[in-house]
């Protein structure tokens, strides 16, 4: 594994699912491991903060062009705030 050779200093991950229960397992298992218990990850914090692709953070340093063709239609089909709510939580701690 990547992070075990490297270690996870200016790791981050920028997720895209559109359902707010999956980011938010996702950016826990990166943060603080597996909270299921059921995987390779269970117990295994990895300290890795998640972004989502359409927080602004993340949106700021995409192509308007890219951005306009891969993502506004995502960005106005779900309610984004909901989505990225649990994530920020994560990170704050």
């Amino acid at each position: 594994m990547v992070v075990e050779q490297k270690g996870t200093e200016d790791v981050v991950a920028v997720l895209g699912a559109n359902s707010a229960a999956a980011v938010e397992m996702t950016a826990l298992t990166l943060m603080s491991g597996d909270p299921s218990y059921a995987g390779p990850l269970a117990g295994v914090a990895l300290g890795i903060p998640s972004f989502h692709i359409l927080e602004p953070e993340i949106v700021g340093q995409i192509d308007a062009a890219i951005y306009e063709r891969e993502l506004a239609l995502s960005a106005l089909a779900m309610d984004v705030d909901e989505v990225v709510a649990p994530m920020k939580s994560i990170r704050e701690g």
